[in-house]
């Protein structure tokens, strides 16, 4: 069973090619992929059974052999920007607190400021 990297895929348009350990590139299609799977991303390891196609050697049966490199991770903030971030975040759901308070809601760009600032502290808080 061949052993490879993915070298492009772009799940939009459900293709992408593979390039095995040994040499030489693999077409691989989205509905080859393990179930669950929509997307493979540049250097992921698989594993894949190779079939004979119109246009040559097509992957079949992939089966991913570690996950990819997480680029999220690699550029996380410090926990020196974060403490700043979060100290911001509260100051931020303290007036959005006394807003409702005084029976009103927020408007718009306020809330959409802090729906963006929550949404960024819950990525780097799920890595």
């Amino acid at each position: 069973m061949p052993v490879g990297k993915v070298r492009f895929f772009d799940a939009e348009k459900g293709f992408g090619f593979l390039t095995k350990d040994g040499g030489g590139d693999v077409y691989v299609r989205s509905n080859a992929l393990p179930a669950g799977v929509t997307a493979l991303k540049p250097g992921q390891k698989v594993e894949f059974d190779v079939i004979e196609g119109r246009r040559g050697e097509q992957a079949w049966s992939l089966r991913l052999v570690e996950a990819p490199p997480s680029l999220a991770k690699a550029h996380r903030k410090s926990p020196e920007q974060m403490a700043i971030i979060v100290e911001d975040l509260i100051k931020m759901l303290d007036g959005i607190g006394n807003t409702y308070r005084r029976g009103k809601r927020p408007d718009g760009k306020t809330g959409g400021k802090v729906a963006t600032v929550l949404r960024a502290v819950a990525d780097e808080l799920e890595l």
